[in-house]
């Protein structure tokens, strides 16, 4: 009857175990807090490219960015495609509308594209002031960028053709400059000119920066005129006021995203994007292409290889348990030298007295394993009461948050729940080689040296 065997060596492995309660306990804690750690490292990296992955989709996995790069400044100086004022030599880099037209007209493969042009200023309504990324767009930039409406609506093709003084805001914008206010209907100062204000976009979270090629964008703190109102009231060159003097650059876009027909037909397109504008633009390094399908692609790369180093450096503590395991039971062993001698004078082969060491260790291993899943699952408890103490604690003593503190904010856990088997699998494998060695030292006493032990 090998199962009722089986049932009465676990028997007596639990008796043996909780007659030194604490002990076991103790020695459980290496198992559970590795199996903990195993599970909520796994959990915590999944959720940290879960939300790597998100910033990268908000992007769009059909689109391919084009930005407008600054280049360094020893490349700047000969280069001036317009004059400046009283004439300042003015740096000129940066897409051009020819690039747009370009583009569009002979890639076959795109079926939206959407151009735009951005700067830093300052809005102004009667007292209030806001620090704003102006942006002059046409009504396609709404959909490409996901973002929604309050109320209101977004700038039109009608807008664009009119040259209209219309703008749209982003909703810390509205909150700020018309706290109680509806500003529909309001006028909005940038700089020296006035819009109308014709809608509100709902709050929408910070797109994440890229490498080093396209910054963290803050969509509630836009303000969007159409593109042509912003050549005609803006310009091109634009001055900025810096420690008493005057600094002007040159732009005529900042950003061209182009929306492809086909996911297969991105990374091919990205390249022939890549080989036209090197064309036009020389070897001057004023643009970068973008491709988050490639993105995407390294983001889950590097999820797994997150994983694996999270994973095998949580298992070390696992086998930290289980030299543990293996130290109280050498102890165990000694301590219970007799009691081997008695059972193997009364008949016990080795194979029995391996077993029953053996059981104790599984025991121990895979109760430690299955209390450790448990504190696991808890993880996304535990790492929401940790988010609360680094809102309370150290964002609210800061002067602002940096991106990676809203990552860090925003980030959920996600169980892996394939970690919960793997986890217990490997907590009783190295009970069971932990264990193996006590086990068969045990097994080997003479029985007549152990009958004398005292």
């Amino acid at each position: 009857m090998p199962f009722a065997n089986t049932i009465r060596t676990v028997r007596l492995a639990l008796k043996s175990l909780m007659l030194h309660k604490l002990r076991s306990g103790l020695t459980m804690l290496g198992i559970v807090f590795g199996v903990f750690s195993v599970i909520a490292m796994l959990a915590i990296g999944e959720g940290a490219s879960a939300q790597a992955q998100k910033q990268v989709l908000a992007l769009g996995a059909t689109n391919i960015i084009v930005i407008t790069v600054k280049p360094p400044a020893d490349s700047q100086q000969s280069q001036n495609r317009g004059g400046g004022a009283r004439g300042m030599q003015v740096p000129a880099y940066g897409l051009l509308r020819s690039d747009y037209d370009l583009l569009t007209s002979t890639l076959p493969t795109i079926s939206g594209a959407v151009r735009m042009r951005e700067i830093i200023s300052e809005a102004q309504y009667l007292q209030r002031t806001i620090n704003v990324r102006l942006v002059g767009s046409t009504t396609e930039y709404e959909e490409m960028n996901h973002l929604q409406l309050l109320r209101g609506r977004f700038l039109s093709d009608k807008d664009e053709a009119d040259m209209a003084n219309v703008a749209v805001l982003g909703a810390e914008t509205a909150s700020t400059l018309f706290p109680l206010e509806d500003p529909i209907g309001q006028t909005v100062q940038v700089r020296t000119h006035r819009y109308t204000i014709i809608g509100v976009m709902r709050s929408r979270t910070a797109s994440a920066a890229i490498g080093g090629s396209l910054s963290g964008q803050d969509f509630n703190k836009d303000i969007y005129i159409p593109l042509s109102t912003f050549r005609v009231r803006i310009g091109d060159i634009v001055f900025t006021r810096l420690s008493g003097s005057f600094m002007a650059e040159q732009v005529e876009l900042s950003q061209i995203t182009l929306k492809v027909r086909e996911i297969e037909d991105v990374v091919p397109t990205s390249e022939v994007v890549r080989e036209s504008l090197r064309k036009s633009h020389g070897t001057k390094p004023d643009f970068d292409v973008i491709v988050p399908l490639e993105l995407l692609r390294q983001a889950d790369q590097i999820r797994h290889i997150f994983n694996i180093v999270l994973g095998s450096i949580a298992a070390i503590s696992l086998v930290v348990g289980g030299i543990g395991i293996m130290n109280i039971m050498l102890a165990t062993v000694t301590e219970r030298t007799r009691e081997i001698g008695i059972r193997r004078a009364l008949g016990a082969r080795q194979s029995d007295i391996i077993a029953q060491f053996l059981t104790e260790t599984i025991v121990l291993a895979g109760s430690g394993g299955l209390i450790g899943i448990l504190l696991g699952l808890s993880t996304p408890i535990a790492f929401e009461g940790l988010k609360g103490i680094v809102n309370n604690f150290v964002l609210d003593r800061s002067t602002g948050t940096s991106q990676m503190s809203k990552m860090f904010t925003e980030m959920e856990p996600r169980i892996a729940w394939w970690s919960l088997p793997v986890a217990f699998g490997i907590s009783v494998g190295i009970g069971i080689i932990f264990g193996l060695y006590p086990a068969r030292s045990a097994a080997k006493m003479d029985p007549i040296e152990a009958l004398r032990h005292e």
